[in-house]
């Protein structure tokens, strides 16, 4: 199958995490994995007291809810693209929301922190989203975040020909560089989960809304036994239970920034 980066339908990623809302929290081990290191670096880093903190990208609020929980913050703005993530916040009295596409929306002004976990990697012009951040932030504010990087769901990519555009930690550097921050801190990881079979790997990529990832792929009886096949072929291993598996590859990238 030829390779093709998707061009992101904002729409379909909206329609997609909203459908996978219910389903999300149970399913995406990796992107709460992923905000547990977040939520990490950035008590490492900031004041245990934060005035405000805007947040790109909250979904489910995995990471929301664990810097409330171990920060002192007076106001924290939430951003997503789909109202539904209002429920998700309920117990909640400093939450306010900024719902819609980051790229398109105004961002809350004189914030001491912005975050986002695992969802940076849908804007189609980042740079600009960098230099929106920039400016909502306050003079020796900090940005903190995880993104993608090029390994991300590499088995999909190679069986389907579909993938997103992911940047490079070097190409991500170099762009927040350009914007005026400094990078303090930056690393990689790669989170391997093990399925039982090819076809579950598709039901937990459906049940966290990823399948915006493959918008131009037409799955049918024949694609979907194809698909099986190479699964099988090209990336099935044996375990030490003598168990086979289908392992999927998570690529995050974390970097902590600061505005100057």
């Amino acid at each position: 199958m030829g390779r093709h980066i998707v061009s992101i339908s904002k729409q379909q990623v909206q329609q997609r995490f909203s459908r996978a809302k219910d389903s999300y929290t149970q399913h995406a081990t990796a992107q709460d994995e992923i905000c547990a290191h977040l939520a990490h670096l950035i008590q490492a880093h900031v004041s245990k007291e934060i005035p405000q903190i805007f947040e790109v990208g909250c979904g489910s609020g995995m990471l929301t809810h664990r810097l409330l929980h171990s920060l002192s913050v007076d106001r924290y703005v939430v951003n997503d693209i789909y109202p539904e993530i209002q429920s998700f916040f309920q117990t909640f009295s400093n939450i306010e929301f900024c719902v819609g596409d980051a790229e398109i929306i105004e961002f809350p002004k004189q914030n001491h922190l912005v975050v986002s976990s695992s969802a940076l990697q849908w804007m189609h012009d980042l740079p600009k989203v960098f230099q929106k951040i920039y400016d909502a932030l306050l003079p020796q504010s900090w940005f903190i975040f995880s993104i993608f990087g090029p390994d991300n769901l590499k088995e999909i990519k190679a069986l389907t020909g579909q993938g997103l555009a992911y940047l490079s930690a070097n190409h991500l550097k170099q762009q927040l560089r350009n914007t005026g921050f400094d990078v303090l801190h930056m690393e990689e990881a790669k989170i391997m989960l093990d399925f039982p079979k090819p076809l579950s790997v598709l039901k937990h990529l459906k049940a966290t809304g990823v399948t915006a990832n493959t918008t131009g792929f037409i799955w049918t009886k024949n694609t979907l036994k194809q698909f099986d096949a190479d699964y099988t072929e090209q990336f099935s291993y044996i375990g030490l239970d003598h168990t086979k598996y289908y392992p999927l590859t998570y690529h995050p990238i974390y970097i902590v920034a600061r505005r100057v």
